[in-house]
């Protein structure tokens, strides 16, 4: 996993719920965890685009409900700034489950953009994608 050019705004605080973008079963998540993040004391942690995150499956597949998954988020509404000056900001906000800490996605499909720096950070999760914006 490599490190973020760019300071991306953390606009998805823990209870927060996702959608994820692949079809790996689930169809609502919620974060419980950021991994991996340093944070202020009482501040409540929050997870931006290419982060890795804990979470619980809120709606799915009876098989994949009330599971505890990996995932990556990879679109956020809140815009933020890339190092060129540009700003990027997606419909909606979006994860894709993962299979392990490695970054190898559970699904085969993905539905939407994914952004540039989640497909560097993860190149397991930039193979499957369609679209990198």
């Amino acid at each position: 996993m490599k490190a973020l050019k760019s300071k991306i705004a953390r606009s998805l605080p823990l209870e927060a719920r996702v959608i994820p973008c692949d079809n790996s079963g689930a169809k609502e998540l919620k974060i419980f965890t950021v991994m991996g993040l340093k944070n202020t004391r009482r501040r409540v942690p929050a997870a931006a685009v290419g982060d890795l995150i804990m979470a619980t499956v809120k709606k799915g597949r009876p098989d994949m409900r009330k599971k505890v998954v990996l995932a990556v988020i990879v679109r956020q509404k809140k815009e933020y700034r890339r190092p060129d000056g540009t700003r990027i900001a997606f419909e909606d906000n979006a994860a894709v489950v993962l299979k392990d800490e490695k970054g190898n996605p559970k699904g085969t499909i993905f539905k939407g953009p994914i952004a540039k720096e989640v497909a560097e950070r993860w190149p397991a999760v930039a193979k499957v994608a369609t679209m990198i914006v």
